[in-house]
């Protein structure tokens, strides 16, 4: 102590540590891994770090934070919500015969004696396919009629909690509404912690595999699965992940952290298998590729033969202006549409002047995502293309978010254990997908 206290300064600096002698008060906090909320530095007389939330109490500077930060969160508005009913669902995950493939096998059997196996078996014979004679009996393997079924499979998922702490003083509080302060300090933190926490949500649906399985300490205990399934971890096939694992972008393609999914392995489950077209060839430096109609035509196509229906297309800027120049090159045009997005997914509307206008491809919307991720060796790769169909994948929501607060200004300082407030943000919900076939990729594109 300096031994006086001539000035309420030297009394506020004593009592709440703001003075270069309290200034370090919370360093042993500090060093146990103890995060601070906004509660000290307010007369500006103590040291106040770069960047720090400290600084929405100032002397000098304007009281608008203007945020310099992209935080959109384009693919969490694009995919629809629906409520959380239950904890798991079913798929038809074979056909009663001809195996799970896009269409019937009818490639000729090795062995063409008849058999019951063959007739519900993965490759049929073209004359064995429900074609019976009159007054066939039944259960007859002459006449071709036994009794079949379809496989089916189920997959299983918990909601995961999303959640964001944030905490402020009383001091804080009163002293952000005088001088140059910014006014209602709870207000300002609610916009941005918000804005966070929506964009963390945003972040883990785009996710890349590689994050899933770095081989380095953070993952040990599989931390990330307690965050949303990322739409990378649906959207693969084992092809891929046997890509990745060849040029170590992940650990092995067999990894249960990213082969592992709704309770179900990937390798066992050739159902799972989502349209992914990273080239054919790897994911080595020089296997990129330019980007053509060609590719984006094929992806297209492949899904609609699959039975899928894409309804939005997820992409970087990047991407999104190389596919515009390579259009304009040709003299061709990219149509717009309005869209709307909405809680089942994204919705065109006509004669309504709302929503925003965004570019398609073959009527599909094209939505930049800042977060979009590119997967591949080669540095000069842009940003990878996701092709969805929103109606079998979704967000399934236990809990939308909501905003909760208690402390000193809602009169139970005891609730919180401190002189101040302590305020959170939280979601439950989980990605969910019923039909993988139907969703799509393109990667390693230069």
């Amino acid at each position: 102590m300096t031994g006086y206290i001539n000035t309420i300064k030297d009394l506020e600096a004593e009592t709440y540590g703001t003075g270069a002698i309290g200034a370090f008060g919370n360093q042993l906090l500090k060093a146990q891994g103890t995060l601070q909320g906004i509660h000290t530095g307010h007369d500006g007389s103590g040291i106040t770090p770069a960047g720090s939330a400290l600084n929405l109490y100032n002397q000098i500077y304007g009281q608008k934070v203007w945020s310099m930060i992209n935080r959109e969160c384009n693919a969490l508005s694009v995919i629809s919500k629906r409520p959380y009913t239950s904890s798991g669902w079913r798929v038809l995950s074979k056909r009663p015969a001809g195996g799970s493939g896009n269409s019937l096998d009818l490639s000729l059997p090795s062995n063409t004696t008849m058999d019951a196996a063959k007739m519900g078996g993965v490759t049929l014979r073209a004359d064995k396919i429900g074609g019976v004679p009159e007054n066939a009996a039944l259960d007859s393997l002459a006449d071709g009629l036994m009794s079949l079924a379809p496989e089916y499979s189920v997959l299983h998922t918990s909601p995961k909690i999303i959640a964001h702490q944030f905490a402020f003083s009383e001091l804080a509080m009163e002293m952000a509404q005088i001088d140059d302060g910014i006014g209602d300090i709870r207000a300002q933190l609610r916009e941005d912690m918000g804005k966070h926490h929506a964009e963390v949500q945003n972040t883990m649906l785009v996710m890349p595999l590689e994050n899933y399985s770095p081989g380095t300490a953070y993952n040990a205990s599989n931390e990330i699965d307690a965050g949303y399934t990322s739409l990378y971890k649906v959207v693969t096939s084992t092809a891929e992940l046997d890509a990745m694992a060849a040029t170590t972008l992940v650990n092995a393609a067999h990894d249960t952290e990213i082969s592992h999914i709704y309770g179900t392995d990937r390798d066992d489950a050739s159902f799972m298998d989502s349209v992914v077209d990273f080239g054919g060839t790897g994911y080595a430096t020089t296997d990129a590729r330019q980007m053509t109609l060609t590719v984006l035509n094929k992806m297209v196509r492949d899904l609609r033969v699959a039975g899928g229906s894409p309804k939005v297309i997820l992409t970087g800027y990047d991407t999104l202006q190389t596919l515009s120049d390579l259009l304009q090159a040709q003299e061709r045009f990219m149509d717009r549409k309005e869209i709307v997005p909405t809680v089942n997914g994204v919705r065109g509307v006509k004669g309504a002047e709302v929503g925003f206008r965004v570019s398609t491809y073959y009527d599909i919307p094209l939505i930049p995502v800042a977060a979009m991720p590119s997967t591949g060796l080669n540095t000069a790769c842009i940003s990878d293309m996701l092709f969805l169909d929103t109606d079998h994948v979704w967000l399934s929501v236990m809990k939308p978010t909501q905003y909760f607060e208690d402390g000193i200004s809602n009169g139970n300082p005891f609730g919180v254990g401190t002189l101040g407030n302590k305020a959170l943000y939280r979601t439950m919900a989980e990605v969910g997908c019923s039909y993988f076939k139907g969703q799509g990729k393109i990667t390693n594109l230069l």
